[in-house]
């Protein structure tokens, strides 16, 4: 093993404070639903419209990444937004994301998008 990967695999502060951010601004499909429960959050479908149209997360509202950028007018800087896209491997969550945060949202990344969701979790899918 690489001796500096071996430093800092075995230096729990850095651990901790690398979990700390994962945790910080990403979440599973379980948090999520707690949260959509409670009405604390409200999801940002970054997918292409129709597939949103084919399936999507209950109250979830469709903005395709490509769109973000002229409207943003439609949301507000005082609510949290978590991110859905594809699926784990899809980077659009993440971007969107990033976008969101240096325009002063406050956004969070549902981790294995949409795919997670409904494959992993069962949990309910809108059709529109």
């Amino acid at each position: 093993m690489d001796e500096k990967l071996r430093e800092i695999r075995f230096d729990t502060h850095k651990a901790e404070k690398f979990f700390t951010k994962i945790m910080a601004f990403t979440l599973g499909p379980v948090e999520l639903e707690d949260m959509l429960k409670d009405k604390k959050v409200e999801v940002i479908d970054v997918r292409k419209k129709e597939d949103y149209d084919e399936g999507h997360i209950p109250t979830s509202i469709s903005i395709p990444r490509a769109e973000m950028d002229t409207r943003l007018n439609e949301l507000s800087k005082d609510k949290l937004y978590v991110v859905c896209c594809y699926n784990r491997e899809c980077h659009l969550g993440a971007c969107a994301c990033r976008f969101l945060a240096a325009n002063g949202y406050h956004a969070m990344h549902l981790d294995g998008g949409f795919k997670t969701w409904k494959n992993d979790f069962h949990f309910e899918v809108c059709k529109h």
